[in-house]
């Protein structure tokens, strides 16, 4: 018989209650011992719904209080030394420190989870003594055991992927590290396997990236150390997002199982297997249900690949489970009643993946004719969506294919329009400015909503945001910044704003996925041809303008971060719905600058996550990207200043291509990740204008001037003087009013002691 199984299960809820009882406990409003209770309910109800779904492997300490990357470090007693911890335990005032800062300490970085929009904390191990501070794997699997009596399968980030994801090491100490780990999880296997427990998960996402043979060797070394320590125990080597690197080598590993991702690595999985095949001994899990994407899936075409999977492996040695953790989606359809028929019908969210990979389970062993009703429903509400007139739209289809068979350029190269637009504006050196939002406060969310439920009309709403904007340019311009933003008051996320006033788009009600912490995202569905209708940015943009002699930039969303901050359609390419986006933004771009906005902002954080993790991709990848950044940009007149902004990634693999998107002015973050990004222009010339972020507004904490003044000098270093600004990493949305002023004051002063020091020398 065929088993069924996910690789993990949203830790959010479908109301986001973990998101609210983390924040009520970060504000005091909720005593720790209550909290703890809270997130318990809230794990042992997705327990029981995976149990009442027929899910057969359900896996445990898969829930995390914050981050999962996180969890692990902390349970090795990996704590960065600025947090004093003392050993034992980790208290909760440590852990979310390390997220999210003290007073005194700065957070860890932050950056992507592979492709994701997932963001994980990065471990310090520089100074570490790891030691095991509590066996989380054992814990969640007694709670499991003796609340719902389920025999779970514990999850665990393996040692490889754990080493590459860390910091504060050195590649030569690699070895090193390992053999201090090493010792550690066969502690946690061991004591696992005298409790009882049958099969651990152990995550290796990194085995889909490319290894060196080092790396290949750490990695047999450490599995046959496993089976020695730990021989009775079962493991499941879990690899997810692509197809394994190496395959031959990994399936001759000493493990019980190996999973595989069949949606995203379908292809090179499948092409591994029939040339080398599959070990007889070994259990497949095989990710056929999509655990990034929100499609039903077609349950035909799955079986269809089941039963050639079923030739390589007995029935009984096949696992029929979720591509990759069900983290990446979000909870359920049943709540959405504002879709579209024929696109709710054509929707699975975390519930409805589980109801599929039982179903897939259910036919795998007792026969197709078991679901045949279920067989005929998936592909007829595939079909319904895919005739729909939202994805069949030939006057969008004919206008991206004639833009997109051009080369997309400005009319001067760089230095000349640098030149121009520095004429034109007049900017002091280490010009200051913000990267678009102002704090949201609780007026606003609920000005916003009392607008959306038609207690207010559009235009008392539209004086309530203006007066926002008036209180904000009054704010800058005594700060003492040199180039302004409106505040984007009228938005409530930086992809849904746009994604609301273009054609081809979805929204739902509760479609919220985790993006790191407790910050959660409702990514709009693109779902049909996307089409410009009208200015979305233009009246608040130019009334702005209206209130200060001082520039201010209009500010977008760049095409790659909507499509990568969406959920796609999967019958087009994501480079034809990148073009869409560009060719509806660039109408947007050129209604600002006819409303007389010289500075334009075209946001991109999102282009690094998107990055494939095959190295031989990448390079199509960021070809197509950084055209339709250009298609977005290109028409502008020479004076006109483009700005575009990047955060919270791994950039030093892509400098030549972010210089090729051929922005006048890129913001990019730096200081999460303590100044580490100026490396990567210490080995590589950049040539245009840049702002490396000074402070992170991740954290609550204001940053000293001295913080950011050392920031400022070390990336003066190695950049050019003149073409250098100055700004926070990130939007302000989330920061509190006050924190807000005081940290920008601080930056300015920082800015004005720089100046006094280089103003001779340039």
């Amino acid at each position: 018989m065929a088993k069924s199984s996910v690789l993990g299960y949203p830790r959010i809820g479908a109301d986001r209650e973990w998101k609210k009882a983390l924040e009520a406990f970060w504000a005091g409003k909720l005593e720790e011992s209550e909290f703890h209770n809270q997130l318990q309910k809230i794990r042992l109800d997705h327990l029981r719904k995976q149990q009442e779904k027929g899910i057969d492997i359900i896996p445990v300490n898969d829930f995390s209080y914050y981050d999962h990357i996180l969890d692990t470090a902390t349970m090795f007693g990996i704590i960065p030394k600025r947090f004093s911890y003392e050993g034992g335990v980790v208290p909760l005032s440590v852990y979310y420190g390390i997220a999210r800062g003290t007073k005194d300490a700065t957070a860890s970085e932050m950056t992507k989870w592979f492709n994701t929009n997932y963001h994980y904390i990065v471990p310090e191990l520089d100074g570490a003594a790891p030691t095991i501070t509590e066996n989380r794997p054992l814990i969640a699997y007694r709670e499991a055991k003796e609340k719902l009596g389920i025999e779970g399968r514990p999850v665990i980030v393996g040692p490889l992927t754990f080493l590459k994801l860390s910091k504060g090491y050195d590649v030569s100490e690699t070895d090193v590290w390992l053999k201090r780990l090493l010792p550690l999880y066969v502690q946690i296997l061991q004591e696992l396997a005298f409790e009882g427990v049958q099969w651990v998960q152990i995550d290796e996402p990194i085995l889909v990236t490319k290894l060196s043979e080092d790396d290949r060797k750490r990695l047999k070394t450490i599995y046959d150390t496993f089976a020695a320590k730990a021989p009775n125990l079962n493991i499941m080597l879990q690899t997810y997002f692509e197809s394994v690197e190496n395959y031959s080598d990994i399936v001759q590993l000493p493990v019980k199982g190996i999973g595989l991702d069949f949606v995203h690595g379908l292809s090179g999985n499948i092409s591994s297997i029939k040339t080398y095949g599959f070990p007889e001994d070994k259990v497949l899990g095989a990710g056929v249900i999509d655990g990034r994407g929100i499609w039903k899936a077609s349950l035909r075409e799955k079986l269809v690949l089941l039963k050639e999977l079923a030739g390589v492996v007995t029935t009984d040695k096949l696992i029929v489970q979720s591509s990759c953790s069900l983290l990446h989606v979000p909870v359920t359809v049943k709540n959405e009643a504002k879709l579209l028929p024929e696109l709710k019908n054509a929707l699975a969210f975390a519930d409805e993946k589980l109801d599929e990979i039982a179903l897939l389970a259910k036919a795998v062993s007792s026969g197709e004719a078991t679901i045949t009703d279920e067989l005929e429903k998936s592909e007829r509400v595939l079909q319904s969506l895919k005739q729909s007139d939202e994805r069949n739209r030939n006057d969008v289809q004919q206008a991206v294919a004639t833009i997109g068979a051009q080369s997309p350029v400005r009319s001067l190269p760089f230095a000349e329009r640098h030149t121009a637009q520095q004429k034109k504006w007049q900017l002091p050196l280490f010009p200051t400015t913000t990267i678009g939002s102002f704090p949201q406060s609780v007026e606003v969310r609920k000005a916003r909503q009392s607008w959306r439920k038609g207690e207010w009309n559009n235009e008392q709403y539209a004086d309530f945001i203006r007066e926002q904007i008036d209180i904000w340019i009054k704010h800058q311009e005594e700060i003492g910044l040199d180039v302004l933003v409106h505040g984007e008051f009228e938005r409530t996320d930086m992809v849904e704003f746009f994604g609301e006033k273009l054609a081809g788009f979805a929204f739902t009600q509760y479609g919220w996925v985790q993006s790191y912490g407790s910050r959660c995202v409702k990514p709009p569905i693109i779902f049909g041809d996307v089409a410009f209708e009208e200015a979305m940015t233009v009246e608040e943009t130019k009334y702005a303008q209206t209130k200060t002699d001082r520039p201010v930039k209009g500010m977008l969303t760049g095409p790659i971060t909507i499509m990568n901050w969406s959920f796609v359609r999967e019958d087009i390419t994501r480079e034809q719905i990148a073009y869409q986006l560009a060719y509806a933004l660039r109408q947007e771009v050129e209604a600002l600058e006819q409303a007389g906005i010289g500075m334009i902002q075209v946001d991109e954080p999102a282009v690094r996550e998107g990055l494939p993790l095959k190295e031989e991709d990448q390079a199509e990848y960021l070809e197509w990207a950084v055209k339709a950044f250009r298609m977005t940009t290109c028409t502008v007149q020479d004076t006109t200043q483009i700005h575009t902004h990047m955060c919270y990634c791994e950039f030093h693999d892509m400098i030549d291509s972010i210089e090729a998107m051929d922005a006048d002015v890129i913001s990019i973050e730096t200081s999460r990740s303590h100044g580490e990004l100026i490396h990567s222009f210490e080995l590589n010339t950049y040539k245009l204008g840049i702002g490396l972020g000074v402070y992170d507004i991740h954290s609550p904490r204001v940053p000293q001037v001295e913080e950011m003044t050392s920031m400022i000098e070390r990336a003066l270093r190695v950049l050019d003087p003149n073409l250098f600004w100055i700004n926070p990493d990130c939007g302000l949305k989330t920061r509190g009013v006050e924190e807000t002023v005081d940290s920008l004051r601080n930056m300015v002063k920082a800015t004005q002691i720089a100046r006094e020091k280089h103003t001779l020398t340039v």
